[in-house]
């Protein structure tokens, strides 16, 4: 069916193509570089119009992309000249079964749904640390998020999942079903078809967490580090977890931003975070919040995740936290953000692992499970240019390469070495896709094979068959 005219008689959803008022609405995205300009924009409403959608692209020869939260930075919900499929407009929805403690999730739904949804029945699961973001981008690559502790991945509670592969067939993959694909979809991104539905494992949460950011001086940085070196060897309980900012103040002045998590009431959350407190920040903000209100304050309390700049990130790891590195950090923050043409931001994760790295390196395509802790290197910047947007990806990588530099010691083959989520490279090179899939590779370059020869999936970490 490479004839348009055909498509659309069967296509039951939204086609937008250029000549439609609302084309560049359809094209834009959380990051505005990431948008690029395809040639039609299919809002599919169910399965069967996706399969219709694959066909059509494969049959016409068009590249495809598919957007659920669109907050990809390197443009993967997004591709020039081809065909976009659109889950966001009718496939949003979410459906809780509090007895089953399960919930149903349409491939187009963004997180904040599911916070909010399941919360209303004391339920949540791993949801990231940003509501905004897609449920579909999150989950097919990997999915850390403030519940990680108790709870692994967002990837170690997916129950099923419905997917439309490369020749339209619309399979169910479960551990029985389909078990290869499912297999390959936890972690290997949207490299093997279209997911329409997630069925995640919900737990029970309480109504309200103890969250919120406290803001200090640069001059605190080595007290602020060693409290933390201190709260990390102890070893943080399962329902705590802290990410650092280094980034500027609504003042424009450099600060150290500590953003503390406990799951109980603030009277816990202080004790937990005692010593941070006793630092005296500038600026305390923490308190007892609802707890769908946790995966917001990324963009609401703060701007690190706020939609419509243009952005370029990097993800890189380390070990333990370091002094040495947290000061060169902010350092080179400072440094690179001082004319106000770049927002720049770094990011420090502080998640407890053991129940991520409870699963082995071949349980799921994810096999980045280790000791390591996640950094995420941003620059944002306005007013796009080619040159404005080599200097963003030169920050982030030079960010990047400062975190790797302290480091002494490399990542072990089955240990995290990188997280596909924090990656702006719309081409990635076959070196990262081996640091980060590891021995994983080879079997997903089999399933590749299996269900997508022709790599008509591609836009994303994109694995070459074998």
């Amino acid at each position: 069916m490479a004839d348009f005219k055909s498509f659309k008689s069967v296509f039951k959803g939204d086609i937008v193509t250029q000549s439609d008022l609302d084309y560049e609405a359809s094209i834009s995205r959380w990051a505005i570089n990431a948008a690029r300009r395809a040639k039609y924009v299919a809002f599919v409403k169910d399965a069967e119009d996706v399969s219709v959608a694959v066909k059509f692209a494969s049959a016409a020869r068009l590249p495809i992309s598919i957007k659920g939260g669109g907050h990809n930075a390197s443009g993967a919900s997004s591709v020039e000249d081809g065909l976009v499929i659109d889950l966001s407009r009718y496939l949003n929805g979410v459906e809780i079964e509090p007895s089953k403690k399960i919930a149903k999730v349409q491939g187009g739904a963004l997180w904040a749904t599911v916070d909010k949804d399941a919360i209303q029945h004391g339920l949540a699961t791993v949801g990231g640390t940003v509501n905004h973001t897609g449920v579909g981008g999150l989950t097919l690559g990997g999915g850390y998020g403030w519940l990680s502790g108790q709870h692994g991945l967002t990837i170690d509670n997916l129950i099923q999942a419905t997917v439309v592969v490369a020749d339209g067939s619309i399979l169910t993959a479960n551990d029985t079903q389909n078990s290869d694909l499912f297999w390959a979809i936890r972690g290997g991104g949207s490299n093997f078809g279209v997911c329409t539905e997630f069925i995640f494992q919900l737990h029970e949460q309480r109504r309200t967490v103890f969250s919120g950011p406290m803001i200090f001086p640069p001059p605190a940085i080595e007290e602020f580090m060693k409290v933390t070196q201190e709260w990390w060897k102890n070893g943080p309980s399962d329902k705590e977890a802290m990410i650092h900012g280094l980034s500027r103040g609504p003042d424009g002045n450099p600060v150290i931003i500590a953003i503390p998590f406990f799951n109980g009431s603030e009277a816990e959350g202080r004790a937990k975070f005692k010593a941070f407190f006793a630092l005296k920040p500038i600026m305390d903000m923490c308190r007892e919040i609802p707890y769908e209100e946790l995966n917001s304050m990324l963009h609401t309390q703060n701007t690190f995740a706020t939609p419509g700049r243009n952005a370029y990130m990097r993800g890189v790891v380390w070990r333990e936290p370091r002094i040495d590195t947290f000061a060169a950090e902010l350092e080179k923050v400072t440094e690179f953000s001082a004319d106000g043409t770049y927002q720049v931001t770094v990011l420090f994760e502080y998640f407890q692992l053991a129940k991520v790295n409870s699963r082995g390196p071949d349980a799921t395509a994810f096999r980045s499970r280790g000791p390591q802790l996640n950094v995420l290197c941003v620059a944002y910047w306005v007013n796009d240019t080619p040159e404005k947007s080599a200097k963003g990806r030169a920050i982030a990588h030079e960010l990047n390469n400062i975190v790797e530099s302290f480091e002494s010691e490399q990542p072990l083959e089955h240990e995290n070495s990188g997280y596909t989520n924090c990656e702006s490279d719309e081409v990635v090179t076959l070196d990262r896709k081996l640091r980060v899939f590891g021995n994983n590779y080879p079997r997903l370059q089999q399933i590749k094979k299996k269900y997508d020869p022709e790599m008509l999936f591609r836009r994303w970490w994109a694995i070459t068959p074998a």
